[in-house]
């Protein structure tokens, strides 16, 4: 259970933050651009939800990935040191990514077939929607550079979670713009 009774500590005056297992890191640590990144597509997220109350099935998707996203971000706060921990971290685990395909493929059943790249924007839900797509891939590049740092491991589950998390809401975007009907297609050249 987690108990907030105080918000400011003022041990953050310093330039470091406190990651889950109590170690301190500058707050321009890789570790903490990647789950500061997660934190920022989950307030994306929340933006979305303001358009999608009268879509009951996407709005109940989002909200599961609002839970998960603060799951990868404890994922990631707790850095895995390849000793054994005290107690079970949480962690991202396959069943979490393997829920996002089937709510891919349950909106992509719907959509009207690719003919061309889509512009971000239609709706003002699918306008947050492709925003919270470029700031989770965001968080994956940061994730994979920090998978590459020596002495650092990131869990393999939470790299696909991240992953498909920006395919869907690619997907739920098209979804929401009447189901691909009203997106906004590349035109190659069409300004020259």
């Amino acid at each position: 259970m987690v108990k907030l009774n105080k918000i400011y500590t003022r041990t953050g005056d310093d330039g470091t933050t406190g990651l889950a297992s109590g170690d301190r890191r500058p707050k321009y640590d890789p570790r903490i651009e990647a789950y500061g990144t997660v934190d920022e597509t989950n307030a994306v997220v929340g933006m979305v939800r303001l358009h999608t109350a009268a879509m009951p099935a996407l709005d109940a998707m989002l909200m599961r990935i609002q839970n998960d996203c603060f799951d990868l971000g404890a994922d990631l706060a707790t850095p895995d040191t390849g000793e054994k921990p005290e107690y079970e971290p949480l962690r991202i685990v396959d069943a979490q990514v393997t829920r996002i395909e089937a709510d891919i493929d349950t909106l992509n059943a719907d959509l009207e077939p690719l003919r061309s790249f889509v512009l971000p924007g239609g709706t003002e839900a699918a306008a947050h929607l492709h925003l919270a797509r470029t700031v989770a891939r965001r968080a994956e590049r940061l994730m994979v550079e920090l998978a590459d740092q020596d002495g650092e491991i990131v869990n393999p589950s939470a790299i696909r979670f991240i992953n498909r998390l920006s395919d869907f809401f690619f997907v739920a975007a098209r979804w929401v713009n009447d189901q691909g009907r009203a997106d906004v297609l590349w035109v190659p050249g069409k300004n020259r």
